[in-house]
């Protein structure tokens, strides 16, 4: 079983930076991609970044250019640096892991973290 706990969100004005982070049981970069997904009130969820097993990165348009995503193995943290941020970022942010093996799949999340950004 796969744990995933996000922190780092806040509330902060429109322009400035928020730093996400993913803490994750075990070993698991070398078997799962990561992603941040994002939901506002009333949106369905959304992907934000990927960071996959072999360290490679995407990004929703939307984000390109202000979001950075990163993985640190030895702390088993997947991060969001949020640079920019305006009002229609807004949300809860969720971390993902994400593995298929043939037939099988398995998807796990995390409890989500509020990001507010308002003056």
């Amino acid at each position: 079983q796969v744990q995933l706990v996000e922190s780092g969100g806040g509330l902060v004005q429109p322009g400035g930076s928020l730093r996400l982070s993913c803490v994750c049981s075990g070993s698991i970069f070398s078997s799962y991609d990561m992603g941040w997904y994002r939901q506002a009130p009333g949106k369905q969820r959304e992907l934000v970044a990927t960071f996959s097993r072999g360290g490679s990165t995407n990004y929703a348009d939307s984000v390109k250019g202000r979001f950075t995503v990163s993985g640190d193995i030895a702390l088993n943290t997947v991060y969001l640096q949020m640079n920019s941020l305006k009002p229609e970022d807004t949300a809860v942010y969720y971390c993902n892991a994400d593995r298929k093996v043939g037939g099988s799949s398995w998807r796990y999340w995390g409890q989500g973290t509020q990001v507010t950004v308002s003056s």
